[in-house]
């Protein structure tokens, strides 16, 4: 399959910390990539330098055949990069419908002076309502997000972000605050995603990880010490060393 983003000895450092620390690596189109490793700034900062919320201080990222070096936030959505963060990000006074409206609204380029319109023009609440069937909170349209639970509100982030038709997620922690039946949710979901999007998500949930993941990065201190499938991870030496700690010796 093509390589749809194309990672290139990426360095960013904040002081006397190399958050990325001159990593590379690609995500094909269609698969999921999951990065995982030790708790630490990489991961995060990998996801904010792909968005240029981080600038990096070397190195090159390459998405869609195109060099992102010093693209704008707005063109790299254009492009169809689209981001869910690890704290829930959405409007709590507006409803659910109305959160994903926005989105649409803002995709498409409207004026926010008319944000009023996304209450009730159908070309921003069909394709709202879309996304929220998508993620199953199609009965949840018209509740507050502020009445959500946590678990509907990382779905309708993911509608949210959904509603800019990207063709490449980047989710940063989705199942981060959830139980097991919320964490099981979210994971069907993103199986149902697989193939008509390309993800890159970073997750401390190993079960889900490896239920999503057709590839697996390890990152420990901001260096990749292991890319492959997940059962070669699973069973890789240097991973459960660096990983899994002494966890790893008593299994």
């Amino acid at each position: 399959m093509a390589e749809v983003l194309t990672i290139t000895d990426l360095v960013k450092q904040f002081g006397g910390l190399t958050a990325t620390d001159h990593l590379s690596l690609s995500v094909d189109e269609g698969e999921v990539h999951a990065v995982i490793g030790p708790d630490g700034p990489g991961k995060t900062t990998l996801i904010g330098q792909l968005t240029e919320d981080i600038t990096p201080n070397s190195g090159s990222i390459r998405f869609a055949g195109q060099d992102l070096t010093g693209m704008p936030v707005h063109r790299r959505s254009m492009l169809g990069l689209a981001r869910s963060f690890q704290i829930t990000n959405v409007l709590a006074d507006f409803s659910a419908r109305a959160n994903v409206a926005l989105a649409v609204q803002a995709h498409q380029g409207h004026s926010f002076r008319f944000w009023r319109k996304a209450a009730s023009d159908p070309r921003l609440v069909d394709p709202a309502m879309r996304c929220l069937a998508t993620v199953g909170l199609e009965d949840r349209a018209e509740v507050s997000a502020s009445n959500l639970s946590h678990g509907e509100q990382r779905q309708l982030e993911l509608a949210m972000a959904l509603a800019t038709q990207p063709s490449m997620l980047l989710l940063d922690e989705p199942m981060a605050g959830m139980g097991p039946e919320d964490s099981a949710r979210m994971v069907e979901i993103l199986k149902r995603l697989k193939g008509d999007l390309t993800i890159l998500l970073v997750e401390h949930d190993m079960d889900a990880v490896f239920a999503l993941a057709d590839r697996i990065t390890v990152l420990v201190y901001g260096r990749a010490i292991a890319t492959g499938a997940p059962d070669a991870i699973r069973n890789d030496p240097d991973v459960r060393t660096a990983y899994l700690g002494e966890e790893a010796e008593d299994a």
